[in-house]
């Protein structure tokens, strides 16, 4: 059978190459920092990394996981409830809990499984799940895990979502759903509008704070921090493979009593290994880092602020942003493949986004600063979008 469904394959993959779509793989051979070297050679400045914070190198982070493979070892070879939990695993829950102003946190593997392994345990069909449109895959591939009963919304619409919520008045429990930062638009939810609805309408709220946690709010603790709603979110989902380090891991952190039900029953947890010492041990010092200054958060803020300015004084296209994601919009899937391209070859490293990552007819470069970056850096990534731009006729 598989000749057939090879050629088939051979097919649909040539059609991506001569699309133009093919998405290449680049090798990296440095540490994950402002600055990487690729297997070519070339050094070139990373403006497409989740790192935030600038802290995928950090010197304190390195020793933290070096210290939780001398203390606990490399692996748990195991999952938490058999024999996989260690007092760091404990540890680095409570530390997270405290960060957000929540009751308890439980740890994945990553936040992919986070939103996954979240639904299913808690709702029936007898409830309801209300999601924003433009919501991260792994909560849609988490909702359709679950027997609920599914509204939608589109993207922070308010007046809609009031409208889902009439509709799901019929249903038992209902849960709003939506991401703190949009990670392809770079947009924040009214999540402080989005508390107003519930309360309104008697749902419970959760938000992913993957892109939003480490950048949104003076200290970096998310949407909450922003719209000043700590202990509204019933939920809040996220990843240490961001703002938080830049490594692997997930977490969800909430109300004690549902956290207390994903660890019987949540399927990603129950039968996922734990988390490996080292990243745990990193996390917790991660963890006192951010509430020891806020250097970096500022840092970045003004990074955003500084690119942004630049960017839309050389008259390119971009969607507004309150993040550290700068969407340069480009709505042509090939041309999106060509410009990051060449701006690889000015130095510049960043990547084309297009369909089904965004809708069609949206394609764009997305930009991530980081406090990793110097004034310079932003800089030369400007003088490079605008020569490109010029180039292929984007901007004049």
């Amino acid at each position: 059978m598989y000749g057939e469904y090879k050629n088939h394959l051979v097919k649909e993959i040539k059609d991506i190459r001569e699309g133009g779509l093919y998405k290449e793989e680049r090798i990296i051979v440095s540490p994950q920092r402002a600055e990487i070297e690729l297997a070519s050679g070339q050094k070139v400045l990373n403006f497409c990394a989740n790192n935030y914070l600038g802290l995928s190198n950090h010197p304190e982070l390195i020793k933290a996981a070096k210290e939780g493979l001398d203390t606990h070892g490399y692996g748990m070879s195991s999952v938490r409830f058999i024999c996989g939990t260690t007092d760091l695993h404990k540890t680095l829950e409570k530390k997270i809990a405290e960060f957000f102003g929540t009751e308890d946190t439980i740890l994945y593997a990553a936040a992919f499984d986070a939103n996954g392994g979240v639904f299913e345990p808690l709702f029936t069909e007898e409830d309801a799940i209300i999601s924003d449109s433009l919501n991260h895959a792994s909560i849609i591939d988490g909702v359709r895990l679950c027997k609920a009963e599914r509204y939608r919304y589109p993207n922070a619409d308010m007046a809609a979502l009031e409208e889902e919520l009439k509709k799901a008045q019929k249903n038992r429990f209902r849960v709003i759903v939506t991401d703190g930062v949009f990670s392809m638009d770079g947009n924040v939810a009214p999540v402080d509008k989005i508390v107003e609805l519930a309360e309104k309408y008697d749902a419970m709220v959760m938000v992913d704070e993957s892109h939003s946690a480490g950048v949104v709010g003076a200290t970096g603790r998310g949407v909450s921090e922003y719209f000043n709603i700590t202990g509204k979110i019933d939920l809040i989902t996220g990843t240490l493979g961001k703002s938080f380090g830049g490594a692997i891991g997930g977490f969800t952190t909430g109300r004690k009593e549902i956290i207390e039900m994903l660890r019987q029953r949540s399927r990603p947890y129950l039968f996922s290994n734990s988390l490996p010492p080292m990243v745990v041990n990193a996390g917790i010092r991660m963890m006192e880092m951010m509430s020891e200054t806020n250097e970096l958060q500022d840092k970045l803020h003004q990074n955003t602020d500084y690119f942004m300015a630049k960017m839309g004084k050389a008259g390119f296209d971009i969607k507004p942003t309150k993040s550290a994601i700068c969407a340069v919009m480009l709505y042509d899937a090939k041309l999106s493949q060509d410009f990051a391209a060449k701006l690889l070859d000015e130095g510049i490293y960043v990547i084309g986004f297009y369909y089904p990552v965004v809708p069609k007819g949206e394609a764009r470069i997305r930009v991530q600063l980081s406090a990793g970056h110097e004034t310079k850096d932003l800089d030369k990534a400007v003088n490079a979008f605008i020569k490109v731009g010029k180039e292929l006729g984007v901007i004049k």
